[in-house]
């Protein structure tokens, strides 16, 4: 019944024109079949078979119609045939030949036995000149535009794979993409010197830079995604320096799951450039303290809050909790996993961890068994303004979320801290200190596993350089760097989560996790080779204005202070740093003080407080 449906929505003009031109290949076919086997003389044909041919004539036609519309001949769509078309036809054009035969000897109608093998294979050959014409036109013409349109844009492509064949194939039967691929690049020295669907692959990676100046290259396009990353980084090392725009396909799994196309595509980032490969997790050891647990999330709409709850929900728990402040974060990230995990048993809930009573009713009523603290205020130069509410958001926020979890029996809670908690220079790295110490404090004081795992800028985050540094160069430039010198360590987001997911699986109570983070990048060559990925020249295009630093802004940013040491765990990229002793009784106190503090306006009265506990904190004229 659903095929009749389908059936009828095909236009009807174009299954008629088809039927039309199946009855004239019917006639073309049968007479030639004929016509061949007598030698090319129509005199030499027999009288007798001449007379059967025009009496089955009627009943050879309708016979094939009906095969063929059994093939689906009519139904398909046939600017985008392939293969499997192409079978379809040979079945079609088959079962007519074998038919026929079976009702002519049934009839007493027979023909010489070559006319039957000649029919079936003048008949394939219409029919598939009839189906595939309009693909070879409407290739010739999508050609045609590419070679006389102004506005197309010449394409090198880098990969002769399958994924480079799939881009190849949608440019070619799309009329809405203006891309001319004029030539391949590809290091496997085999398929040198050969076409694919047309295009030459004209060497490996050393024929980039030429390439580019002899067919007017404007963008490059990177279809390699099964190579390594290094693989990767050295064809990107070598294409920004080209002045053209790069893209590529975000990973593998596109390859694996046939989801390769033009809309795929991504801006080549920074991130393709870090010096160093992502980091491996365990995913055995986070499958074990996530699956069949109630995990909640608190600022699970941020950026590493909402990358944590796609990763868990991917770790089939219980019940997944989101708590946010920020009901658009929330919702975004609450739609977006209902859609990609509709049995997923999703809760998400607006609230803010500095209110007390709601977040002891949460914990009341979901009792979740783990807990992710993502919650936090992070802009240094607004924070620097508002340092009372940095105090409040962030450590209290973490100090009443942490008590709920102790007193409703959280079996581990992980916070998110960050490198800037290391000899602070700004009050959110100082807040983000007492973050720790508070995490410290409770471990001693509850059956609770309390952790937290410290990492450097997040690649992508809200508030990171590389938005920022993308809507400049949108914009025209200039692209801001605050110091030609500065540096910082970077992860990408993926990197972050898996990190921290890692950190509860090692979680014994107490420690801080630190990320080997490689080598620290200059932030200026960060936005060198950004402009350049984005096709413009450095200084010419777009230009570079260095800002001064801004008030809290390191030079540089430590993972560990300096009386911390570094132990192995079983990931050779995550340390865990020996907790620095304070007097916990001290602490509490200090901590009821600054909640005093943090209520009045004086800003510099928080900062001295702040200072009084975080003995590395430097501000002002110290910093």
């Amino acid at each position: 019944m659903s095929e009749h449906k389908d059936f009828l929505k095909i236009p009807k003009n174009r299954i008629i024109a088809l039927a039309v031109l199946d009855v004239m290949s019917v006639l073309i076919a049968s007479f030639a079949a004929l016509y061949i086997r007598y030698d090319f003389k129509i005199m030499s044909i027999e009288e007798v078979y001449l007379q059967r041919w025009e009496q089955m004539l009627p009943w050879l036609i309708i016979l094939t119609l009906i095969i063929y519309a059994g093939w689906k001949l009519y139904k398909s769509v046939w600017r985008y045939a392939s293969a499997t078309e192409l079978l379809n036809i040979i079945f079609a054009t088959t079962t007519t030949a074998l038919t026929q035969f079976v009702l002519f000897e049934a009839l007493q109608r027979s023909m010489p036995k070559s006319y039957y093998i000649l029919f079936w294979f003048i008949m394939t050959v219409l029919t598939c000149g009839v189906r595939f014409s309009y693909r070879v036109l409407r290739l010739i013409n999508s050609k045609r535009r590419a070679w006389g349109h102004e506005d197309s844009i010449n394409v090198l492509l880098i990969g002769a794979g399958a994924a480079g064949n799939a881009i190849l194939k949608e440019i070619e039967s799309s009329q809405y993409v203006n891309l001319n691929v004029k030539c391949i690049v590809d290091d496997s020295p085999g398929c040198h010197g050969k076409f694919m669907r047309g295009v030459p692959i004209i060497g490996g990676r050393d024929k980039i830079a030429d390439a580019v100046g002899e067919y007017s290259i404007d963008e490059i396009i990177l279809a390699i995604p099964s190579v390594s990353n290094q693989i990767k980084r050295e064809f990107i090392e070598i294409c920004k320096e080209t002045g053209c725009k790069l893209r590529t396909l975000p990973g593998m799994y596109q390859l694996i799951n046939g989801d390769v196309s033009i809309a795929k595509l991504k801006d080549v980032d920074i991130e393709d450039l870090l010096g160093r490969d992502p980091i491996r997790t365990n995913l055995d050891e986070v499958m074990g303290y996530v699956s069949g647990k109630v995990i909640m999330v608190t600022g699970g709409g941020g950026s590493i809050g909402s990358e944590l709850c796609r990763q868990i929900a991917s770790h089939n728990p219980k019940q997944l909790i989101i708590v946010d402040i920020y009901e658009n974060n929330a919702y975004d990230i609450q739609q977006e996993l209902k859609r990609k995990y509709p049995k997923l048993n999703l809760e998400v809930l607006i609230a803010s961890v500095r209110n007390t009573k709601r977040i002891n009713n949460i914990f009341e009523t979901y009792r979740p068994n783990v807990v992710y603290h993502a919650a936090a205020h992070k802009h240094v130069p607004l924070m620097e303004v508002s340092p009372n509410e940095a105090i409040k958001n962030n450590v209290f926020g973490t100090y009443k979320t942490a008590q709920a979890a102790a007193k409703y029996g959280v079996e581990r809670f992980v916070l998110i801290s960050t490198d800037k908690a290391v000899n602070p220079t700004n009050i959110m790295g100082a807040s983000k200190r007492m973050c720790e110490m508070v995490i410290q404090m409770m471990n001693q004081k509850s059956d609770t596993n309390f952790v937290a795992v410290r990492f450097g800028n997040v690649l992508g985050s809200n508030g990171s350089v590389i938005p920022l540094f993308k809507q400049q160069i949108a914009a025209g430039g200039p692209v801001t760097v605050t110091d030609p010198n500065i540096i910082r360590y970077f992860m990408t987001i993926p990197e972050a989560v898996s990190l921290v997911l890692q950190a509860g699986a090692y979680a014994k109570g107490g420690e801080i996790f630190v990320l080997d983070m490689g080598e620290p990048v200059k932030i200026v060559d960060l936005a060198t080779n950004l402009i350049k990925l984005s096709g413009y020249k450095p200084g010419e295009d777009i230009e570079i204005k260095f800002t001064g630093l801004r008030p809290g802004e390191k030079m540089y940013e430590e993972l560990l202070m300096s009386e911390e040491g570094l132990q192995k765990t079983d990931n050779k990229m995550i340390f865990i740093g020996k907790p620095i002793d304070f007097d916990v009784d001290v602490f509490e106190q200090q901590l009821l003080q600054l909640q005093e503090d943090a209520k009045n306006e004086n800003t510099e009265d928080i900062r001295k407080r702040v200072k009084e506990i975080v003995s590395t904190y430097q501000y002002g004229e110290e910093a």
